[in-house]
């Protein structure tokens, strides 16, 4: 995975609680097993209606790289396509007082960075979108904070491990990888006999 860096973004306001993977990414898109071409999947349910008025689909939010949620979000079935979709419509980060853990820790070994604040740093980012039109967020994850330019700022954690990976870069085989040298040298002294 590419190493997170440190970027400013527009942020998309969806104000609902518990929003599941079913709605994030439907079943039907569940096929795939490649991370790319979920982004048309993403939200369809909510998207794909006539007139739709979904965050997402107005202009104002289509190249938002940040969502902003409320409570429990990812909650339902352990599906990494729902990840896989937020980051391959655009998405960097999410935003919520609450994840599912599972979601969480999906989008870290996805290179998201799932952002836990406070409920009322939430809402003052739901306010602060409502009251300028093209509302953005400086991401700083070495300094775990968020930011603003008129001056509102929020911390987060995050575990160390965690950070450590979304900044190198580092999935579960890159981790892996790491040791190769190690991994070689127990190889060659333990060979596998071969059996015909």
């Amino acid at each position: 995975m590419q190493a997170f860096k440190n970027f400013t973004g527009l942020v998309a306001p969806l104000d609902r609680p518990n929003v599941d993977t079913d709605q994030i990414i439907p079943k039907q898109f569940l096929k795939a097993v490649v991370r790319t071409g979920l982004g048309k999947g993403l939200f369809y349910d909510w998207r794909n209606q006539p007139d739709s008025r979904f965050v997402l689909d107005q202009e104002r939010f289509s190249k938002a790289t940040i969502l902003v949620a409320r409570a429990n979000f990812g909650c339902g079935s352990s599906r990494e396509h729902a990840v896989w979709a937020l980051a391959d419509f655009g998405l960097r980060a999410v935003i919520a007082p609450s994840f599912a853990d599972i979601f969480r820790n999906n989008c870290l070994k996805n290179g998201m960075l799932p952002i836990i604040l406070k409920p009322e740093e939430v809402e003052a980012i739901f306010q602060a979108i409502k009251r300028h039109e093209n509302y953005a967020l400086a991401v700083d994850l070495p300094a775990q904070a968020v930011s603003d330019e008129f001056g509102w700022s929020a911390r987060f954690e995050i575990q160390p491990f965690a950070k450590k990976c979304l900044l190198e870069g580092l999935d579960d085989v890159a981790l892996t990888l790491v040791h190769e040298t190690e991994i070689g040298a127990y190889e060659k002294a333990h060979p596998v006999p071969y059996k015909s």
